[in-house]
């Protein structure tokens, strides 16, 4: 028998700054998150960073906290219902940090006689520290715990023609009453090592704005790639013109080079430089959660305010939209009945 693991990102289990503690503790000792030797990683995060990063980022949360709970894991639950009605086998939901584990879906699942699963990563691009990382835990909780369960991915759909189109309505359906001069791509950020590390080639990555679109086997695996192609892609479907649209990367953290352009800078510019309307989407998330709800539609949008410009237009993410709910189920439907479930 059949099911699915959606799988998001996380969230502390509160703004209590004993929560974001202890759920950036999980998430930021994580390897191909910070992928430092395990005693640096170790001495960076506990010795330094959890020493006064909780404080400040239970403040953060607690700006943008429903009153369900967090808006990540409350979107997630919801576009599981949505699907659910949608499929006819199980989907079971689970966070790469904090609750609900990776452990209990998977073990939901199991209880329910259920040995082939669909390993759905909620990210549309690759990266080690989403897609990668969902994949190796995962992996490593079925040998320890459910041997005889079967994994298929779902591959990274950063270009697929569905989200592609559903991207892409949905940006235009929110802009369409708005006035905006540019439309600005931010996707979450990661360091430029963790860009060569993925380099199936070792060869390929040269940081130097052509490497992404010259045709790689490395592009498989390359998060900077797949951004830019997203970009591309949804400004083509959108009949974008050069000059309209660009992409940056945002949610830097330490002082290593992190993907550029950065979001924060690239926001302020055309503030300075004269941009009075513009827009944003996140193309990296597929649910609204802190950094695009307080880093994006409360920093980002103050900071383009206070540097000339008049209003900064967020586009949410898809969340539980219903295209986006009919298309994600489609592809588990088209996975049940074992076609394929990427192009």
């Amino acid at each position: 028998m059949k099911g699915v693991l959606l799988v998001n990102l996380g969230s502390p289990d509160s703004t209590d700054p004993k929560d974001v503690r202890s759920y950036l503790d999980e998430f930021l000792m994580d390897e191909r998150v910070i992928d430092l030797p395990k005693p640096l990683r170790t001495l960076l995060v506990r010795g330094i960073i959890l020493n006064t990063r909780p404080k400040k980022s239970a403040k953060a949360y607690s700006k943008i906290w429903w009153e369900e709970g967090s808006p990540l894991i409350v979107l997630s639950e919801r576009l599981q219902a949505g699907v659910q009605e949608k499929v006819q086998i199980p989907v079971a939901l689970a966070m790469r940090y904090g609750k609900p584990s990776i452990f209990s879906g998977l073990k939901e699942l199991y209880e329910q006689g259920l040995r082939e699963v669909l390993l759905v990563p909620l990210y549309p691009q690759f990266a080690m520290a989403t897609t990668e990382t969902i994949i190796v835990l995962a992996e490593q909780l079925r040998d320890q715990h459910f041997s005889d369960m079967d994994f298929t991915v779902l591959p990274p759909f950063y270009k697929h023609p569905d989200y592609i189109r559903v991207l892409s309505n949905s940006i235009q359906a929110y802009l369409k009453d708005k006035n905006w001069e540019h439309l600005l791509f931010s996707y979450h950020g990661v360091p430029e090592r963790h860009i060569r590390k993925s380099d199936i080639t070792k060869s390929h990555c040269k940081m130097d704005g052509k490497c992404c679109f010259t045709p790689s086997d490395a592009h498989a695996y390359c998060y900077r790639h797949q951004c830019e192609i997203t970009t591309q892609e949804v400004a083509k479907y959108l009949e974008l013109k050069e000059g309209q649209y660009s992409t940056s990367f945002q949610s830097r953290l330490g002082l290593d080079p992190w993907l550029k352009p950065y979001t924060d800078k690239t926001v302020e510019n055309f503030a300075k430089t004269g941009t009075q309307e513009m827009a944003i989407v996140t193309p990296a998330f597929v649910s609204d959660c802190l950094e695009t709800l307080e880093e994006i539609g409360m920093e980002a949008a103050e900071d383009f305010e206070e540097k000339g410009g008049k209003h900064l237009h967020v586009v949410p993410c898809l969340n539980d939209q219903p295209d986006w709910i009919n298309t994600l189920s489609r592809w588990i439907d088209e996975w049940a009945v074992q076609k394929p479930v990427n192009s």
